[in-house]
Formats: C-alpha cells, structure tokens, sequence
C-alpha cells in the first residue's frame, strides 16, 4: 500500500513513540523510511546584528549536526529493523518543508510524532503535526506522547 514513509523529527520526545510507528509500519508494507529533519530558519535568523549574537554564532551550524545525528540514529535503528532508509537535512519553516520533501520524494504516508497539550497552548503557538495534517494532500498518522504533569 505504501511504497515510501516519511518521518520528520525534530529530536522532541514526542517522536520516540512516532520512529517506532514508522518503522513497524515500513516493516509491514516493506517500503523504505525516509528520515527528514528541518534546521528551522526561525531559530537561527530570527536574533538582531547586535553585541549579543556571538552568543549564537554557529547555532545554524549545531542544529544542522544535531539533526544530522539524529537522522542517522534513526536509520540505525530502523536498519536493525530490516528497514531501507533515506536521510535528509533541510532548511526552512518546517511544515513547508515537510510537505515539499514529502512532494518531491512521493511519499505514500507521513508519520508524525505530536505531544499532547492543552487547547489553549495549540490555539496560541499551534504546531507543525497540526500543520501538516491541515495542508497535505497525502494520508498522515500523528502518533500521540503525553506531557508528564509536573510534580508538586
């Protein structure tokens, strides 16, 4: 049924219970796993050309590298699953980022990893699994992680 499945990450805990989903849905439709994390342009463009940005020289440059190693400890694990995958970095907003790799690279099923919060919190910030399932035209599983309350 599906040929190529697509798992974004952004290294939140929410997507741990989302790589598995996606790997054991690669595993049952033998299609292959393509790992995709965006280096947000918001993150790193967004500080002013003050005294105060050499705090964030390279941060571009880190967050590449963490995604980078993330993709990678991903398809590690899905290699040990028996899963064919393909890896990617971009850059840029990530839902548009998302749905173009996901265009470019027919992807047949987009897994998305989400964290349960409040309504109030989706309302004001909303969020790139909302995003996503909202604008692509291809089926999508948004895979739940539930917040820990915090202790008292």
């Amino acid at each position: 049924m599906y040929d190529r499945i697509l798992l974004p990450t952004d290294m939140s805990p929410g997507v741990d219970h989302a790589t598995e989903h996606a790997i054991d849905a690669a595993t049952r439709y033998d299609a292959s796993l393509h790992v995709l994390y965006v280096v947000d342009a918001d993150a790193y463009s967004s500080y002013p050309g003050d005294e105060y940005v050499h705090e964030f020289e390279g941060l571009e440059r880190a967050l590449e590298q963490a995604g980078t190693e993330e993709v990678e400890a991903v398809a590690e694990q899905a290699g040990d699953a028996g899963v064919s995958t393909v890896t990617e970095i971009r850059h840029g907003v990530p839902h548009e980022a998302i749905l173009e790799y996901a265009d470019e690279a027919d992807i047949g099923l987009l897994v998305l990893g989400s964290k349960n919060r409040s309504g109030e919190y989706r309302r004001l910030l909303g969020s790139v699994a909302e995003r996503v399932v909202r604008m692509s035209e291809r089926p999508v599983t948004v895979v739940k992680t539930p917040l820990e309350s915090p202790s008292t």
